[in-house]
């Protein structure tokens, strides 16, 4: 008992001394801890003034109301059955629109058809920084030779000097961002670049060109749709199947017409892309703070082990 109680007493003491040897440590690696510590500081200042502005470009966007698939979802609760009997297939759900106009926004295929558009192949994948007081992009020249408007880049297989649609895809998504709030359905489109006058631009050829798309795909299986209604109701003499081909075609018609009114079919610019004033990133002063702590986590730790190393090399 007397024992224990004795290694009871002793325990904080060891703890103490423990403590008080762990800073004897420390202090006497002080020079290499501030070192360490200065060193990747400064270093982290450097790379932090190097690296370019990048700026943020979006747009809020609010989805367009359809009503011609209202009607239409009205017409197949009315005279789904009938039409069946005819063959023909009245879909009574209505479709997320603006989820599928997202997705096709993010498709390679229409990203590729985008840059290809637009010839933004070059500021897309070329860009060095962009220069604030001319308000010019700056083309890295062991990517592309502005005079002679030729790739000159030097990559490694399977990538080519002149870069391919597949990986200019891969670089504008990474630079793009589409969210849609579940709870409102409000969509926000950005897009990042070196040079805030292209990030708007990009973000309003992105809205404009993708209601375009939407309008024209919408639009021709409409007409298809009139087409083969005008010829049911020339092949059938049953007035209430011809009452609902009639139907059916005003609300086509109106798809049509509405499609052709408006520019903004899917989504409507409630807040349109700005070009920035302020950069996005990087975070110089997040990047200096979060280094010098790193830098100062390894000097402490190097010290300890080298001082944990040390007595067994003497032994």
């Amino acid at each position: 008992m007397n024992e224990s109680q004795q290694n009871q007493i002793s325990a904080p003491y060891d703890d103490e001394i423990d403590l008080r040897q762990l800073f004897r440590v420390l202090w006497a690696g002080k020079w290499l801890i501030g070192g360490v510590t200065f060193a990747v500081t400064v270093i982290a200042v450097i790379v932090a003034l190097i690296l370019p502005n990048i700026y943020r470009a979006e747009a809020l966007l609010a989805p367009h109301d359809q009503e011609g698939a209202s009607g239409l979802s009205a017409l197949a609760a009315q005279y789904g059955g009938l039409a069946s009997l005819a063959g023909i297939n009245i879909d009574s759900g209505r479709a997320d629109k603006t989820a599928l106009g997202l997705e096709v926004l993010k498709s390679r295929k229409f990203i590729s058809e985008f840059i290809e558009r637009h010839d933004i192949l070059v500021p897309l994948m070329a860009t060095q920084e962009w220069d604030d007081e001319t308000g010019q992009v700056m083309i890295d020249p062991d990517d592309y030779d502005v005079t002679a408007r030729k790739w000159i880049r030097e990559v490694s297989p399977p990538k080519k000097t002149i870069p391919s649609l597949q990986e200019a895809h891969e670089k504008f998504t990474d630079n793009l961002s589409v969210e849609q709030d579940m709870k409102t359905g409000f969509v926000t489109v950005a897009v990042e670049h070196y040079s805030p006058t292209v990030a708007k631009q990009w973000v309003d050829w992105l809205v404009q060109d993708l209601n375009s798309s939407i309008m024209r795909q919408n639009v021709a299986e409409a007409e298809q749709a009139i087409e083969y209604l005008n010829e049911q109701i020339s092949n059938t003499a049953l007035a209430d199947l011809q009452n609902v081909f009639f139907n059916l075609i005003e609300e086509q018609t109106k798809i049509v017409m509405l499609a052709k009114v408006s520019n903004e079919y899917l989504l409507k610019t409630l807040d349109p892309a700005v070009a920035p004033e302020k950069k996005f990133r990087p975070k110089r002063s997040l990047i200096v703070v979060l280094s010098a702590f790193l830098g100062l986590f390894l000097a402490v730790a190097a010290t300890l082990v080298s001082m944990a190393v040390r007595p067994k090399k003497a032994g």
